[in-house]
């Protein structure tokens, strides 16, 4: 199978000598092209590339913006190969788990040994999500199993929660997140109503499209413009989640405001 590959540079000439090493490698497939950091994040959300090579130094959102804007976003990260004409990059991009780092102008060798650490880390990834996915199936047949409990996968790991430990749920890009205070992953659940109709209605309550709150785990009732109300949530953050306008009459009766 092919590796999926974006090229995000600002200087159109690194992007097409890239695209060209590339070319002659079989088992890659250059899925698109970006040339500043917001590109960049807007193209991993929704091309969903394996491998980024990535410029470290971009006008606006640098290469390490890149990853943080991603981070902050929740989106699935792929592996990153930064690339720059300058070294004193090396350190900080390895802290931030780059799995190499390329000097330009990029040499074929060295392209191709950090194609062969990809390709190793991409079937060990792939193995443990395949034990992931089955055991997520195991979960979803056994609905005895599920009672009173929550699946959330976090850091390639499974875990069973009780629902009344979950403060709060959200969904960006179909993918549902949920917060404890000890733990924050995703669900295996598709959508926001799917995963309400396994808890209880009278303590998890839809305040908005994208967010599931558990009542009790409401610490604040923020006033907001026009009206609107902003509930502050018991999670580490304090996350502050917005209510509809649909359902500010709700909150007002339920807390007597």
């Amino acid at each position: 199978m092919k590796i999926s590959a974006l090229i995000v540079d600002d200087e159109q000439p690194a992007r097409d000598e890239l695209a060209f090493l590339l070319k002659g490698i079989p088992d890659i497939e250059v899925v698109g092209l970006g040339k500043n950091g917001v590109e960049a994040v807007n193209l991993v959300r929704e091309i969903d590339p394996q491998l980024v090579f990535l410029d470290v130094q971009m006008p606006g959102v640098d290469g390490f913006g890149v990853i943080k804007r991603l981070l902050e976003k929740k989106v699935r990260l792929p592996f990153f190969i930064f690339a720059t004409a300058y070294d004193q990059y090396a350190v900080q991009a390895f802290e931030v788990n780059a799995i190499d780092y390329l000097l330009k102008p990029i040499a074929k060798p060295r392209l191709e040994k950090a194609l062969l650490r990809v390709r190793r880390l991409l079937e060990t990834s792939e193995s443990s999500q395949q034990k992931l996915d089955r055991l997520m199936q195991m979960m979803e047949d056994r609905p005895a199993l599920q009672k009173g409990k929550v699946v959330i996968k976090s850091n390639n790991r499974l875990f069973l929660v009780d629902s009344d430990d979950i403060i709060f749920a959200s969904i960006e890009d179909g993918v549902i997140s949920i917060v404890t205070r000890e733990l924050e992953g995703e669900s295996n659940y598709r959508t926001v109503e799917e995963l309400q109709s396994n808890l209880d209605p009278k303590t998890f309550w839809r305040v908005h499209r994208s967010y599931l709150v558990n009542v009790n785990r409401i610490k604040e009732v923020v006033p907001w413009f026009k009206s609107s109300y902003q509930l502050k949530m018991e999670d580490r953050k304090q996350t502050e989640i917005p209510v509809s306008r649909a359902q500010t009459h709700k909150l007002r009766e339920l807390l007597n405001l």
